[in-house]
């Protein structure tokens, strides 16, 4: 091969690889301003999802489980767990609430291992208090149109199964990721200051209008329109909020307008974070450690 013809694939190359490199580059900047669709698989395939977090390899604090018989969500059996490290006094509780497709035990074991992520908590000097997780289908924990309601089997028969276990129900939180971070977000709003002192919602399933909504969520734009929880920042006032969202989520923009709903609220009482991550357990891990210190602080005010 010639010299002149060397040159000539060499200054070729180079062409072609700044294309590349200009075209990645564009590429990227159209996702972060979301001018391509499919931006959560953008997200992933570009590598702008952050590290994954990691479940702490230590002893998981106890944990129980059981069913009862839901009279609010028509004769269903309802699966719970509680996971509570040894305590003389009772402790306060956390209402863990999953998210679609899951059950009261996504929260604990391999899956999203609370159970050890709160043992590592009071390892390392956080305040003690007690994680419930309870089923609730995949109906968006608020009554639906058949008579299925999950909210009211959450207040009105799992709360007090939690008082008559020995937990201090008067100091009360919610806490979910996705389907179950809206719903922490709306029962904490639906009960109120009077009955919950903090909310965390993880990567919230939100959307802005009822024809974005995904198929199930509501039963019709009246449901949705009842239910939502943007518009409605004001039923949290005076109670604690911690709201947590991956850049690369696809509720994000929808989560970005709840969060700047919000009136203006002492730092110490409202955090919302916005950092690489997707609509995964990889981010639901990543952040729980931050959602558990949070929670906690604020179960003890």
């Amino acid at each position: 091969m010639s010299g002149s013809r060397a040159a000539r694939i060499t200054r070729r190359s180079l062409i072609g690889a700044g294309v590349a490199v200009v075209a990645a580059g564009a590429v990227g900047e159209a996702v972060n301003l979301r001018l391509l669709p499919g931006r959560s698989t953008m997200y992933r395939v570009l590598g702008l999802d952050g590290p994954a977090g990691t479940i702490p390899d230590v002893d998981p604090v106890p944990t129980i489980s059981g069913s009862f018989t839901s009279a609010s969500r028509g004769g269903r059996q309802v699966g719970w767990t509680i996971a509570a490290p040894p305590a003389e006094a009772p402790l306060p509780v956390v209402v863990a609430l999953h998210g679609y497709g899951d059950d009261h035990s996504a929260f604990f074991g391999d899956s999203l291992g609370y159970d050890r992520f709160l043992a590592a908590h009071v390892t390392h000097g956080g305040a003690p208090f007690a994680i419930a997780s309870v089923d609730g289908g995949n109906r968006y924990w608020h009554r639906r149109a058949d008579g299925d309601d999950p909210a009211a089997m959450v207040v009105d028969e799992f709360v007090p199964l939690l008082a008559r276990s020995g937990y201090d129900t008067s100091r009360l939180g919610f806490t979910g990721y996705s389907m179950g971070g809206y719903g922490a977000l709306h029962l904490g709003g639906v009960l109120g200051e009077s009955r919950v002192r903090v909310v965390s919602g993880v990567s919230p399933a939100l959307w802005t209008a009822a024809g974005e909504t995904a198929r199930g969520a509501f039963d019709d734009a009246a449901d949705f329109r009842a239910n939502t929880v943007l518009g409605r920042q004001r039923a949290l006032d005076g109670v604690a909020v911690q709201v947590d969202c991956g850049t690369g989520d696809g509720f994000e923009p929808a989560v970005h307008t709840y969060v700047d709903g919000f009136p203006k609220r002492p730092s110490s009482g409202f955090s919302a974070t916005f950092s690489a991550g997707g609509h995964t357990r990889a981010y639901w891990r990543r952040t729980a450690p931050s959602q558990l210190a949070f929670l906690a602080r604020h179960l003890q005010s």
